[in-house]
Formats: C-alpha cells, structure tokens, sequence
C-alpha cells in the first residue's frame, strides 16, 4: 500500500489578513493579473504561455496567483526551486509545473512523486532520476527539459560540452529529454543582435541533439522581455515580470501601454510631529528640516520592503499627492514630509507602490521609479516585499 507523501519541505508562514494587526498591506488585484494573462497571450504568437511563479510570484503570493491563472487557462507554471513547486501542488495546482533551477538534492523521487519536470543540465541529474526506474521507485521513461547555456554562463550544458553529453543520453533510456530550453541574456536590450546569437546557438544544439536522435516536442526561451522577439518565442514563452503588469524593456511602450498593475502597497500615517527648522530626523541625521516642517510616521520599513536607499531618496502618496521619505528607513518605521500636504493626520492611507485618488489630486507611484530611485530593477522591488507584508486579494 503507498504510503501519504509526507511534506520534505518546511516554509516561512506567510502572513495572514486575517491576523493583520498593523494598516501596512499589500493588495493583489487578481483582474488586473487575468487582463495580463491576456495580453502575453496576444503577444505570444500562439505560443504556449508557462506563467514564471518564482520568488513567491514576484512577490504577490504563489498559491493565489496559481490559481487564478489556472483557472484563466494558462499552459503551465515555471519556478526555480522544488520547494515552490511542492507548494503550489500542496495549494491544488494540476497544470504542468517546470523546475528550472535544477536543484534538487537528494529528493529526485520527490519530483516525480509530485507530478513535476525536472529541468536538466548535467550527466549527474540525469543518472538520479535514471536510478529512480531502475530502482523500482518511479516508472519510466521519466520526461526532462534539458537546459542549454548558449551565452548567460550560469546554467546549462555548454556548447562544448554538449556533443559528449548528448552521446552520453544513451546510456539512460530510462530519462526522455522531451524539452529544450536556454535563458535569454539581453532580452531587454535595445537591439536583437546578442539575442540573435544565442538563439543561433540554440537551433544548432537542437540540430546537435536531433542528430544523436533527441529530438524534443517543445524549446522555449523567451521572458517576459523576448515576447515582443519573434525569433525567440518558439513552441512556449515563460512570462513573469510581464503578467504582474511592469514591462521589462524601458521605454516600451507596445507592451506596457497594455499592462496594469497588480499589486499596491499600501499603509497608514500613525504619527506626526512638528519639527523645527534645523531639527534632524531619522537615524544618522541624515535630513534636516530646512524649514518648520510637519513629520509624519507610518509603520514600514527595510524589513517590510521599503528599501534604505529610498531615504531622503523616494516618495509616497498622501491624500493624492507625493510626499518625499526622509531621514533613513528604519526596519519597521519611515518618515516622510507631510508639509506640503494639507490636511495630513493620522490614519490617512500613506501608498508606497501603486495608485492613489485622494481630495488632492490623483498620482501613481511605479515599481520603475522606486527601481530608479533605489538603484536596483523592478524586479527586486517586487519580490522584496517580505512575508510579513499580509497579501489581500481584490476583485474589483
């Protein structure tokens, strides 16, 4: 009799909404993620579309996300590590889940067990999961995506090595290699040529491969930034950044005319003070009031997301206008300059990321520009929001 798959893996919970004591907040609007789904889709070229659900789904929540994308037809999912695989089976996700990480440890079996594709890029992984059949654990042939390192030099078997390995496939007909896939280094460049290099590779490993008789049923590598590159978008793309509404290519407007936001953070002013000109603020008195100044309080900080380089740096929204950060972002408070904002008290909704419509205008503030700001991409802004930001999800 099988035995209940037993849970490997243990998590950080999440928090709740139900538990959520302080105002900070992350709201997930789940139309604006389907309305996204839409446009990839249309910009697919009737490629499959596998929805990139890695690092918590950039930030939104992997198992609410998975399931309304699920539910709004998408191809598959794509994630990095076998722990957000297992999660988003544990939430009762039944599409197809891709591994790309290649990280699997001692928990090969676990892989199968689950319903997953394993990602390949070495001989080593592929005997794992032969030893699997050939033990009795799994039936075979087990299916693979194998990955190709043509120019990104992180993962993947190298050109150079590929003709040895694809000899080597041989050796282990309990493994099918159904899949081929590469990264895109420069997919958000402002011209095709690097990509246009590392796709030529890619059609000269898969002629490599066919020749040593793989031939596979689906190649993919185009992100979020590739699906506007024809040449890269192939039998499936694997959108992320794209389906939480931020476009990957600065200054596209093709595609980001088309994407709406999915996530808002939000909090509240629990604070304020008047300070004197001359008066310092914030730890290492980084700002000084150049002027009698009104200093409210919200309770955010570097360990909710809200990065220290925003200090003196970023903006918020209050009542529909900007209020500028100042002094340094401690890990649970930030200060912020509410002079100019009339009206200003405790309580009014104090926006981090996304839009705002208060009695004093309307204003939105994008992961882009806290990206400026900071120093970093979008990408990090998103996925630093921790999990003790509670996610809410909205359907308007």
């Amino acid at each position: 009799m099988t035995q209940p798959l037993v849970p490997r893996v243990l998590r950080p919970r999440r928090a709740a909404p139900a538990d959520a004591v302080r105002p900070t907040r992350a709201e997930v609007n789940l139309e604006a993620l389907r309305h996204n789904l839409r446009v990839v889709k249309r910009h697919a070229g009737g490629a499959k579309v596998w929805a990139v659900l890695k690092a918590d789904a950039y930030g939104h929540g992997a198992p609410a996300v998975a399931r309304t994308l699920e539910r709004a037809r998408v191809d598959g999912f794509c994630v990095a590590l076998l722990e957000e695989a297992v999660e988003l089976r544990e939430a009762g996700i039944v599409v197809p889940i891709l591994v790309m990480g290649g990280h699997y440890g001692t928990a090969h079996d676990e892989v199968i067990e689950r319903g997953l594709v394993p990602v390949v890029h070495d001989a080593g992984q592929i005997a794992a999961f032969a030893r699997l059949v050939r033990s009795g654990v799994a039936a075979g042939p087990i299916d693979v995506h194998l990955k190709i390192d043509t120019g990104m030099a992180r993962l993947g078997v190298t050109m150079k090595a590929l003709p040895a390995l694809a000899a080597e496939l041989a050796d282990y007909p309990e493994v099918r290699v159904c899949g081929l896939m590469t990264h895109l280094a420069c997919a958000d460049a402002p011209t095709d040529e690097e990509t246009t290099a590392q796709m030529v590779r890619f059609d000269e490993a898969t002629a490599l491969l066919a020749r040593h008789g793989v031939r596979v049923a689906v190649r993919h590598a185009a992100n979020s930034a590739a699906l506007l590159r024809a040449q890269a978008r192939l039998d499936a793309v694997r959108p992320g950044l794209a389906l939480f509404g931020v476009s990957p290519r600065a200054g596209d407007q093709v595609l980001a005319g088309d994407l709406k936001a999915v996530m808002r953070v939000r909090s509240e002013i629990v604070a304020v003070r008047d300070v004197e000109a001359g008066d310092a603020v914030g730890y290492g008195a980084t700002w000084t009031a150049p002027r009698a100044s009104r200093i409210a309080t919200l309770p955010m900080g570097y360990a909710d997301g809200l990065s220290r380089r925003l200090g003196n740096q970023g903006h918020v929204l209050v009542r529909g206008r900007r209020a500028p950060i100042v002094g340094a972002v401690s890990m649970d408070m930030t200060m912020i300059d509410v002079t100019d904002v009339e009206g200003a008290s405790v309580r009014d909704e104090v926006v981090v990321l996304g839009s705002q419509e208060g009695p004093l205008g309307r204003d939105a503030i994008g992961a882009d520009e806290i990206a400026a700001h900071a120093d970093t991409i979008a990408w990090e802004v998103l996925t630093s929001v921790s999990r003790r930001v509670p996610r809410f999800y909205r359907e308007p």
